[in-house]
């Protein structure tokens, strides 16, 4: 059973892995294309943040984000691998906030062609969201029942 969740592990952070990968291989002064596709998508939301709370956001590195991004996903990834919860935080937050940046179907009408695409995406994201929130929660109730002693037996 230990050596199918490592496998399983490594098939599932694969994803993330090999995905930092491709953007640190392609990662310029710009960021590469991975900051190409954020800016606009980030000012967007930015704007959108902004009228809803009142308050101006400060200006944002794109490059800066894209780093971070790498980041979370490569050393969240390998941790997890490990079976480190750490690993499964960080892959958590880094889907948390970039699934709504990237994936912003919701500016879209059903009937444009790159709605079904964007939501697909995002229901894709949301479903790794909850494996690995599955993955936490796991973890830590089989913690918890390690650390309860058997009772010892009376001897006469």
């Amino acid at each position: 059973m230990g050596f199918a969740s490592f496998v399983g592990r490594v098939c599932f952070a694969s994803i993330f892995i090999l995905s930092a990968w491709q953007m640190f291989n392609e990662f310029g002064v710009d960021g590469g294309p991975a900051g190409k596709e954020l800016a606009p998508k980030l000012n967007l939301a930015k704007k959108h943040l902004s009228s809803q709370f009142h308050v101006n956001f400060p200006d944002i590195e794109v490059r800066q984000l894209v780093l971070t991004a790498i980041a979370m996903k490569g050393l969240g990834a390998i941790l997890f691998v490990f079976g480190h919860g750490f690993g499964a935080f960080l892959l958590i937050v880094y889907l948390l906030v970039s699934t709504p940046i990237l994936h912003d179907f919701y500016n879209y009408g059903p009937d444009e062609p790159r709605y079904n695409i964007l939501l697909s995406d995002f229901l894709q994201c949301v479903a790794q969201c909850g494996a690995l929130i599955f993955f936490w929660g796991m973890k830590n109730s089989i913690t918890k029942r390690r650390k309860k002693k058997a009772p010892k037996s009376k001897t006469a």
